[in-house]
């Protein structure tokens, strides 16, 4: 695979690569198990997040930490930073840039991570813009369904919730397009259905998948299902959000009767939308799916710094 320079969005990964970067991440958990190594001592990586995180942004800096780098960077950017100064967010990333060797963004707005890797002297890596992709749940996602099926090709996939603010399964979705055989499933309320930009590159990929508002009717039938968040700040209004929110809950009843391998995926966190009754289910993968983002990001930092030494 050739080295990374920015890591912008799902599409640009293809299926060799893909499969790759999964070997990359397996031998990360090797790493891990050891305790860490020292490959990237002396070099530095920014995490900036205009936007609240958890789980990327502290696995990320753990990452860098298990591959003996160092981490600087804000957690609420948009607050406290320059930006409130009014200064750009290229200005911001071409003065970042001369601090550390890859940048980590998290931001509000679509496409913000082009804008930071048009100007930057370091490798950039998208964590998430706004309502449009996030490209590295996307590959813990995928490296999640290879271990848990050690296939990817031939399976079925159900994306529920919000799946038009839910960048999760935009780029997802775009990562799928690479397997054969792949059947997605987009349910939804009507207010939140998957963006036709998606379904138009599906369309050309040759990718088949259906549309649904009857979660019941698919639960039996598929191997994995991606629950996601309704996201209530992401909507224009209250009155809209309500229209969808607490549609589909997936408890023991919903799990009841599900194939008894498939498997429950959330990017987390969720918001009532998995029960916790489910956690014990040994097909609720939420959680090992949430560690292995660690392995994915880990193999991502060294694709982006040139590669093992």
């Amino acid at each position: 695979m050739k080295q990374l320079y920015h890591v912008l969005g799902a599409k640009q990964l293809v299926r060799d690569e893909l499969e790759e970067l999964f070997e990359s991440a397996r031998a990360m958990e090797e790493v891990v198990a050891a305790g860490g190594d020292r490959r990237y001592e002396g070099r530095i990586m920014t995490t900036l997040f205009f936007e609240a995180s958890t789980r990327t942004r502290l696995s990320f800096e753990s990452a860098m930490h298990r591959l003996g780098g160092s981490v600087i960077g804000t957690e609420n950017a948009g607050q406290f930073s320059s930006a409130i100064k009014g200064e750009t967010l290229e200005d911001s990333i071409r003065i970042l840039s001369g601090y550390s060797d890859v940048i980590v963004m998290r931001h509000t707005e679509i496409g913000a991570a082009k804008r930071a890797a048009k100007v930057a002297g370091v490798p950039v890596i998208n964590a998430g813009d706004g309502a449009g992709e996030h490209p590295t749940q996307a590959l813990l996602d995928a490296y999640t369904i290879k271990k848990e099926f050690g296939r990817i090709d031939g399976l079925k996939i159900a994306m529920v919730g919000d799946l038009t603010y839910g960048r999760t399964v935009h780029s997802l979705s775009y990562i799928l397009a690479n397997y054969q055989d792949v059947m997605i499933y987009y349910i939804a309320p009507e207010n939140v259905q998957i963006p036709v930009n998606v379904k138009r590159y599906l369309d050309e990929k040759g990718i088949e998948y259906m549309e649904t508002d009857d979660l019941d009717a698919v639960a039996g039938s598929v191997d994995v299902l991606y629950q996601t968040r309704i996201q209530k700040e992401r909507f224009p209004s209250v009155e809209e959000y309500e229209k969808a929110s607490g549609r589909y809950i997936v408890d023991a009843e919903l799990m009841s009767r599900m194939g008894r391998e498939s498997i429950v995926l959330h990017p987390l966190p969720r918001a009532g939308e998995i029960t916790e009754e489910v956690d014990a289910d040994p097909r609720a993968a939420y959680f090992r799916q949430a560690v292995n983002g660690l392995y994915i990001r880990m193999a991502l930092i060294d694709k982006c710094l040139g590669g093992s030494r």
